[in-house]
């Protein structure tokens, strides 16, 4: 007896069995990184205009008025100004841009809209604040250092090597050698890298502070208040308070600049900075945690 012939099973759609394509993409397909995220944020900060226009008006700011104190310091020969202490009056106004261009950084990607897109294209979030750090810390600390070290040498060259007489006060931050004004190194540290450090770590607190409000305007007011509002409410306390005054004096960001440039406005000339500095690198570094903890347990 013969087996039955064996037929295949029928397919549906008329009797064809579709099969079904598969396709590949010939793009690859590569693990995105801190690199990628730090790259995409040096293409945002240096395309747009605000970082042109906050920057130029900080260099314009920092240069131009050290040029226009120095004049009629250097023709007066006062010897109670530290040689490179010039510089500190064009930064006082200059630190108000790089903290301007901190909010700006993020916030304003809040303001269009953007910050969805760079949220959906990069999901964690916390790579995207660490790569914003990065980029504009290194940006700000490279451009401040670059026009403190020009307002440096143009203070140097104007008030290095004045005599001294019997009868000139000097101040105690003014280093004598020979009996004619000079630079110490550590002055020449403090006045660049020193106060690239702290006005970059002032910008940094301003960026954390962007990330926590998501508002240009409040960041913004919030961190002019930050910066002038210690000095403002010492003016105004009463004597009986004296050793709070004291101390509002000094932590402030203007006399930390000053000390910075050994030319503070409390105290004697040795001081360098360093404390007032230390400080600012720890209220950021708690202020930057605090912003890292909320970015990632809200919405956008």
């Amino acid at each position: 007896m013969t087996a039955p012939a064996q037929f295949p099973a029928s397919a549906p759609y008329g009797g064809y069995q579709q099969q079904q394509p598969s396709f590949a993409s010939q793009v690859p397909v590569e693990r995105t990184t801190l690199a990628h995220a730090l790259r995409s944020e040096w293409t945002k900060i240096r395309t747009v205009r605000s970082t042109v226009w906050t920057l130029g008006v900080m260099l314009l700011l920092v240069i131009g008025i050290n040029l226009l104190v120095i004049i009629p310091i250097s023709n007066s020969h006062d010897t109670t100004i530290p040689v490179l202490a010039p510089g500190v009056f064009g930064l006082l106004l200059g630190q108000l841009a790089i903290i301007t261009l901190g909010v700006l950084v993020i916030t304003s990607e809040y303001g269009t809209g953007m910050i969805r897109t760079t949220f959906t294209a990069c999901p964690q979030r916390s790579r995207v604040l660490t790569a914003k750090a990065i980029v504009f810390f290194l940006l700000s600390f490279v451009i401040t250092t670059v026009a403190c070290t020009m307002t440096a040498l143009i203070s140097w060259s104007a008030m290095d090597g004045q005599s001294l007489s019997g009868g000139d006060e000097v101040h105690p931050g003014v280093v004598v050698k020979d009996g004619v004004t000079a630079a110490s190194g550590t002055e020449w540290l403090g006045a660049t890298v020193g106060v690239g450090l702290y006005v970059a770590l002032l910008g940094l607190l301003a960026l954390a502070v962007g990330a926590l409000l998501r508002h240009s305007a409040g960041a913004i007011t919030g961190m002019m208040g930050a910066v002038l509002l210690p000095l403002l409410v010492a003016l105004f306390l009463p004597s009986s308070l004296e050793s709070t005054r004291e101390k509002l004096v000094k932590y402030s960001c203007p006399n930390a600049l000053a000390s910075l440039y050994h030319f503070p406005m409390i105290g004697e000339g040795d001081q360098n900075g360093v404390p007032q500095l230390l400080l600012l690198a720890g209220v950021t570094a708690v202020v930057l945690g605090v912003a890292y903890a909320v970015l990632n347990s809200r919405d956008v």
